[in-house]
């Protein structure tokens, strides 16, 4: 994967109350909570000092309020970006499936389908999603004076980045990410790799 002299900045939304709790959030809409926003505003001067050539966010209001409190402007939202579809899983906690499926693990055997019909996703369904961004985001780096920033979730910036690196997406495992921060994926020699990661104010 060939990559311009700009960075690519990924941002995790900031505090829900499921994030808190450990619920699997995906196509739920949350709001951030109050430390949630406090979080989004303390990002700005961590993104303020870069010029943007592409700033797209997930659809979700968690996302793009995220990306409204943190400054930045001109955004779009783009539907790649959205989180990991758990599925059955949605708003359920890890510790609550492993009492049915104790050797249950999201990044192997993905997620069941839910009972109002949404079908989760695998893994390499999630794969093939983060494989869609860099077509774009290569392309605003390369043709355009600037970095590229996304503003999206946990679980899919994880597999991002593990594709982003040349790695499986059940490598995203790797890479823990908190909520409200800041990481840099940059090159060094033609290679993409990991210049900083969870970075708060």
């Amino acid at each position: 994967m060939t990559v311009g002299w700009g960075d690519l900045l990924l941002v995790r939304h900031s505090e829900t109350e499921w994030s808190v709790s450990g619920r699997h959030t995906s196509r739920t809409g949350l709001l951030l909570t109050p430390r949630g926003e406090e979080q989004a505003k303390a990002l700005a001067p961590l993104l303020s000092h870069r010029t943007y050539a592409l700033a797209p966010t997930s659809p979700l209001h968690r996302a793009t309020r995220t990306a409204e409190l943190a400054g930045l402007t001109r955004t779009t939202t783009d539907p790649d970006l959205r989180e990991w579809d758990y599925g059955g899983y949605e708003g359920i906690t890890t510790v609550e499936i492993h009492r049915t499926r104790p050797h249950w693990d999201l990044w192997l055997h993905g997620v069941p389908p839910a009972p109002d019909g949404a079908p989760g996703e695998s893994p390499a369904e999630v794969g093939l999603r983060a494989d869609r961004v860099p077509a774009r985001v290569d392309a605003a780096l390369q043709n355009a004076s600037g970095d590229v920033v996304l503003v999206a979730h946990g679980h899919f910036l994880r597999v991002l980045t593990a594709r982003r690196l040349g790695l499986t997406p059940a490598d995203g495992r790797l890479f823990q990410l908190a909520t409200g921060t800041v990481c840099r994926l940059s090159t060094e020699h033609g290679r993409p790799d990991i210049a900083e990661w969870n970075t708060r104010p």
